[in-house]
């Protein structure tokens, strides 16, 4: 009876997380997964039936869907490139030791702590398109004549709000990389020191290669933000159609126009990019690093 008892024990103790991983997480995402076969329209409650994949073919044919998809795949390119570019530079500079190390980590941590929304906010008056920080700079040093409109134009608006996740992203991916750069044999630069190698000779072929592992951590979860921006761009320009990515359309489907059927169909192809980074992800976490 003892033994049986011991046995039981762990998933009784694990039976109320089970119950509310259940009716929180997977029956959600069940129901979710049904709706999306279904015409459903919540201005039609009368005419719900299944339809099997239609939803799918729809969302994957509408313009706005491609039109959001394009906004996209900009952000999660240009998000990449600034976040990488950023974050390892970060943790070139915090990797030197001094005295201030503790409080330059903790300032660098800052803005990946702060809300996605009051970030936005933030960073929405910098870039107001009056005579915001930006553009009185911009006019001060005389680069711009005029204040720049910078959320009316379709590519200004995504590169300002890839700037602004970049800043928010950029400090995991830089804290990564420090991790990474700390677990150099620091015999590495001492032989290559002996052997008469430089600070760019030993960048090159010791610290950039035995960081790459690290370097892929960060891009994939800068990627997957990416793909997930959705306050950032409502702090800047609302919901309108210039800068709408995947989210915003998923929202705007599902919310605004209540198609609880292409909304879900639409959450799920946003599903299936994310783990599809996911899987890069769990493979740059699982892979061994050797000196």
């Amino acid at each position: 009876m003892r033994k049986l008892y011991n046995k039981i024990l762990p998933y009784i103790l694990l039976l109320p997380m089970m119950i509310l991983m259940i009716a929180l997480v997977y029956y959600p995402i069940a129901v979710t997964f049904s709706y999306s076969f279904k015409r459903m329209k919540l201005t039609r409650p009368d005419d719900i039936e299944f339809i099997g994949l239609k939803n799918y073919i729809d969302v994957l044919r509408s313009e706005d869907f491609l039109y959001s998809l394009q906004n996209t795949v900009f952000l999660l390119i240009v998000v990449v490139i600034l976040t990488t570019v950023f974050g390892f530079a970060v943790a070139l500079i915090l990797n030197r030791e001094h005295r201030l190390s503790g409080l330059f980590l903790a300032i660098a941590i800052l803005p990946w702590a702060m809300p996605p929304i009051v970030n936005g906010i933030i960073w929405k008056f910098i870039f107001f398109p009056g005579y915001g920080f930006v553009n009185k700079l911009l006019i001060a040093l005389g680069i711009a004549e005029k204040p720049i409109d910078w959320i009316s134009d379709r590519f200004l608006l995504l590169t300002v709000v890839s700037i602004v996740t970049a800043w928010r992203s950029a400090p995991f991916c830089g804290i990564v990389c420090l991790a990474g750069l700390k677990t150099i044999p620091k015999e590495l630069y001492e032989a290559a020191a002996i052997d008469g190698c430089g600070t760019l000779s030993s960048f090159r072929y010791i610290t950039l290669p035995l960081s790459l592992p690290f370097i892929g951590i960060g891009m994939t979860s800068a990627s997957v933000t990416a793909v997930n921006i959705f306050d950032e761009i409502v702090a800047l320009a609302g919901f309108s159609d210039t800068g709408k990515n995947l989210l915003i359309q998923n929202y705007l489907t599902t919310f605004s126009f209540l198609d609880f059927g292409k909304g879900s169909a639409l959450t799920y192809v946003i599903m299936l990019l994310t783990s599809a980074i996911g899987v890069f992800y769990l493979r740059s976490l699982n892979k061994e690093i050797t000196y």
